[in-house]
C-alpha cells in the first residue's frame, strides 16, 4: 500500500502559476457566460432559466475531480498503456455508429447515452489516439526520421480514426486529431516532405468530400456570403456577427445580450463566444484571447523542456494538449467571427457540455502532471 501511495504522490516541485491561473480564469469564465448565454432557451425548454449552468457546474466538479486524479498517475502509466489506448479510442469510434447504441442529433450520430447523462465518443477517443502518438513518437524517432513505413503506421491509424468521426459526422475533430498527430512526428523527426506529400492528400480528400456533399458545399457557400441567405443558410453566422457587433469596445454588460434571446442558435455550446463578445466587447475577447494564448505559451515551455530533459514522452504530450486546445479555441473563435465554416466545435473549458469540459480538465491535468515531472524539486531550507 505505501508503495503505491509513493508512486501516485506529487513530485514536490512549484507548478506552473501562469499556466494554472489562467486555466482556472477561463474555466470560470466559461462557467459564468454558459448561466448567462443559456437563460431564454434553458427557460423555453425546460422553465428553468439556470438549469444549463447547473448541468455545467456539476461537469465542472466532476472534471475537476477525475483531473486530481489523473493528476496523481505517474506519466510512465499513460506511456505503458498506448497500445491499450489506441485500441480503446477506435473501439469508441466504431460502437457509437452502430444503430441502437448511438445516439443522433441534428442529423449527426456523436453520442452514446448513458440514462440522465450522454458521452461525445470523440472527447474521449482524440485523447486516446493523441496519447498513443505522443507515445510512438517517443519510442520510433529513428524510424521517423528515415523511413515511410516510420511514418505510415500512426498516421493509418489517424487516418482510420478520421474515416469512422466523418461518418458521424464530425469533421472539426478529425481536422484537429490529425493536425496534432502530425505536429507531434514532426517535433520527432519525420521529414516534412513526407508530411507535406499526406497533407496534400488529406487536402484532396477534404476537397472531394466537400464536392460530393450538398450538405458541406452549402456550409461552405453560406460561410464565404453569409448575408447572400441571411434567413436560411447564413442565419447562424449573421446572427452571430450581430451580436460581435453589438459589442463594440466594451460590450453591453454581463446578462444584456439580445442575441441570447432565442435570435442566435447555440449560444451556450457552439456559438459561446459570440455572446461573450457581445456582453464584453473586444477589450473582454482580446482578454480571453490572451488567457488562451498564456496557456499554449506556458504549455510549449514545458514541452520544450521535457524535450531537453530527454523525458520525450512527456514533452510530445505536452506539446499535444497545448496544440489541441489552441486549435479548437482558434477554430471555434474564427467560425464564430465568420473566417471559417461551422464546424461543431466547442470552445474548450467554457462552452456547455459534459464530455467536453471533462475531457479538457484531464487534458490540463496531463499538461500539469508534466509540468511537475519536468521541474526541479523544492529544496528544503536549513532549519
Amino acid at each position: 500500500m505505501s508503495r503505491v501511495t509513493d508512486m501516485l504522490a506529487l513530485p514536490r516541485v512549484r507548478p506552473d502559476v501562469a499556466l494554472l491561473g489562467a486555466l482556472v480564469v477561463i474555466t470560470c469564465i466559461g462557467l459564468v457566460m454558459v448561466g448567462s448565454a443559456s437563460v431564454a432557451v434553458a427557460d423555453r425548454l425546460t422553465g428553468e432559466p439556470m438549469y444549463f449552468f447547473y448541468r455545467q457546474a456539476i461537469y465542472a466538479l466532476i472534471g475537476l475531480v477525475t483531473a486530481f486524479v489523473v493528476l496523481h498517475v505517474p506519466l510512465r502509466f499513460w506511456q505503458a498503456n498506448t497500445f491499450t489506448l489506441l485500441g480503446g479510442g477506435l473501439i469508441l469510434l466504431v460502437v457509437v455508429l452502430i444503430p441502437g447504441i448511438g445516439s443522433a442529433v441534428n442529423g449527426a450520430q456523436r453520442w452514446i447515452d448513458f440514462g440522465p447523462v450522454s458521452m461525445q465518443v470523440s472527447e474521449p477517443a482524440r485523447l486516446c489516439l493523441i496519447l498513443y502518438v505522443a507515445g510512438y513518437a517517443s519510442r520510433r524517432q529513428v524510424e521517423l526520421a528515415t523511413s515511410w513505413g516510420g511514418l505510415f503506421r500512426p498516421m493509418f491509424f489517424m487516418v482510420l480514426a478520421s474515416f469512422l468521426l466523418l461518418l458521424e459526422p464530425d469533421f472539426g475533430a478529425a481536422a484537429i486529431l490529425v493536425t496534432v498527430a502530425g505536429m507531434i512526428l514532426f517535433l520527432a523527426g519525420a521529414r516534412l516532405s513526407y508530411l507535406l506529400v499526406l497533407g496534400a492528400a488529406a487536402g484532396g480528400a477534404v476537397v472531394l468530400l466537400v464536392l460530393s456533399s450538398p450538405y458541406r458545399l452549402a456550409r461552405l457557400v453560406s460561410f464565404a456570403d453569409p448575408w447572400a441567405h441571411p434567413y436560411a443558410s447564413g442565419f447562424q453566422l449573421t446572427q452571430s456577427l450581430i451580436a460581435i457587433g453589438r459589442g463594440q469596445i466594451g460590450g453591453v454588460g454581463l446578462g444584456n445580450s439580445v442575441q441570447k434571446l432565442l435570435y442566435l442558435p447555440e449560444t451556450h455550446t457552439d456559438f459561446l463566444f459570440a455572446i461573450y463578445a457581445e456582453e464584453f466587447g473586444l477589450i473582454g475577447s482580446l482578454l480571453l484571447i490572451v488567457l488562451f494564448s498564456i496557456v499554449v505559451w506556458r504549455g510549449f515551455v514545458i514541452g520544450r523542456r521535457a524535450i531537453e530533459a530527454e523525458q520525450l514522452f512527456a514533452g510530445f504530450v505536452a506539446y499535444g494538449m497545448s496544440a489541441w486546445l489552441a486549435l479548437q479555441a482558434f477554430v471555434n473563435i474564427a467560425v464564430n467571427m465568420g473566417m471559417l465554416p461551422t464546424k461543431g466545435l466547442t470552445l474548450p473549458l467554457m462552452s456547455y457540455g459534459g464530455s467536453s469540459l471533462v475531457i479538457m480538465c484531464l487534458l490540463c491535468a496531463l499538461l500539469l502532471r508534466v509540468d511537475l515531472e519536468t521541474r526541479e524539486p523544492i529544496r528544503r531550507q536549513p532549519s
